[in-house]
């Protein structure tokens, strides 16, 4: 099995990501007055969270954080690495594209940034994996999420005491529960230049459900063409019951932000009767109005073939150094601290990276970072492991197969020939 699938342990939701790094004491008074620039895809509501997030470590060194938040992340650090312009610290779109960072020299390795001792101890092996590359580490993450919740409004019907378990037990009891709602699911995959991530995560959690682990793991490596029957089978199955069964239809979903694409859950009547997104979206439009546990809840996303049973996708934010400087470095070990992640986390939306920091705000919050510990299978998103040129194909293509400008075989076809440049890359 790839060192990037891990079967975790319960104990495992407590070393999500641990720190192993040390205070920004031994940094008091020697980078007072500089600034470290830092480019992320946060805006809104996140950048805000960062930027409270940071302040504490500015307090205290008496240096200061210059933050750039962008959704075209990818082409912004690739003709970055061209160019040599880059920003000191930079949140990476996953690991695939900073393997190529890296491997171009643009990343600063972090052995001698961290304890790595501690850091690997304290520190759940899949994770650590994650952030290395030729056996070095070069990102480590701030953040971390629970992909493929289905989210629900339990005053349209409480799935609590008897959710799911399998996916047509989940299209059977939609169908029962409707009631006044106008349609099985919410969807928006629209991101500005990321638009049709969204729609990525269904694929990946239907392929993991279907084809399981080891294909999933072949598939994000190149190994396995998009036209394989087992991966055509996902996105066969993501256009017959969930576009199809779609609040407002395809053109609705292509136009409609993530962010706001569970605003029907809480109309009146409903709009829909589910949500699949992340453990993050709490921390999005209508759900920071919400209660949870009384507004909205979810169930975990239910097994499809049960050979695959419990297995679970996860993400994160990966950030990385570009810019080896002493405040770059201090900010590095202070992001990773659970005195900075605690902030994040208090605030709701997130899952900490760092074991010790644990206040959630909400039962909510605390079932998502269980959901990880009880996984007997966890794999990192897929398309975040992809070559950047696969990745911004996924995206594009998934725009295209939802609105219904171009077929599956289509899609398949052109992700098909994206493959052979990107791996070949």
């Amino acid at each position: 099995m790839s060192p990037w699938i891990r079967r975790l342990a319960p104990v495992a939701v407590v070393a999500l990501v641990a720190t192993g790094c040390s205070s920004t004491a031994e940094d008091d008074g020697t980078i007072k007055g500089k600034t470290v620039t830092v480019i992320g895809t946060w805006g809104g509501d996140e950048q805000e969270a960062f930027l409270e997030m940071v302040k504490p470590w500015e307090e205290q060194t008496g240096a200061k954080v210059k933050y750039t938040g962008t959704r075209d992340i990818n082409t912004v650090l690739t003709t970055g690495v061209a160019s040599g312009v880059l920003p000191d610290l930079a949140g990476l779109p996953g690991p695939g594209q900073m393997a190529d960072y890296a491997k171009a020299g643009a990343l600063v390795p972090l052995d001698d940034v961290l304890d790595i001792a501690t850091y690997n101890s304290e520190t759940a092996p899949a994770l650590v994996n994650l952030g290395k590359t030729d056996g070095k580490v070069y990102g480590v993450f701030i953040k971390a999420a629970v992909k493929g919740l289905i989210w629900y409004n339990p005053k349209l019907h409480d799935y609590g005491a008897n959710p799911p378990k399998t996916w047509s037990e989940l299209l059977t009891q939609a169908a029962a529960n409707q009631g006044a709602a106008k349609a099985t699911w919410c969807l928006g995959i629209e991101s500005g230049a990321a638009s049709g991530w969204a729609a990525t995560d269904w694929i990946e959690d239907i392929v993991l459900r279907t084809a399981g682990p080891e294909v999933y793991t072949q598939w994000y490596q190149g190994k396995i063409k998009w036209s394989d029957p087992a991966i055509k089978n996902a996105f066969q199955l993501y256009l017959d019951d969930v576009v199809g069964k779609t609040y407002g239809g395809a053109q609705t979903a292509v136009s409609t932000n993530f962010g706001n694409a569970g605003d029907p859950l809480f109309a009146n009547p409903p709009g829909c009767q589910f949500l699949h997104q992340a453990s993050f979206i709490t921390g999005f439009s209508e759900f920071k109005n919400h209660t949870a546990g009384t507004d909205y809840n979810f169930f975990p996303f239910p097994d499809i073939d049960e050979k695959y049973a419990g297995a679970v996708e996860g993400a994160g934010d990966l950030f990385g150094m570009f810019n080896d400087t002493p405040a770059a470095r201090s900010l590095m070990r202070y992001l990773v601290t659970a005195q900075a992640q605690d902030i994040w986390v208090k605030k709701g939306g997130a899952l900490s990276a760092n074991k010790n920091a644990t206040s959630y705000p909400d039962d909510i919050s605390k079932r998502s970072a269980q959901i990880i510990g009880d996984a007997k299978i966890f794999v990192f998103d897929a398309s975040d492991s992809m070559p950047t040129a696969m990745n911004d194909a996924f995206w594009k293509g998934m725009v295209a197969l939802t609105s219904g400008s171009d077929s599956i075989d289509k899609v398949l076809a052109d992700l098909d020939s994206a493959q052979k440049d990107a791996y070949a890359a």
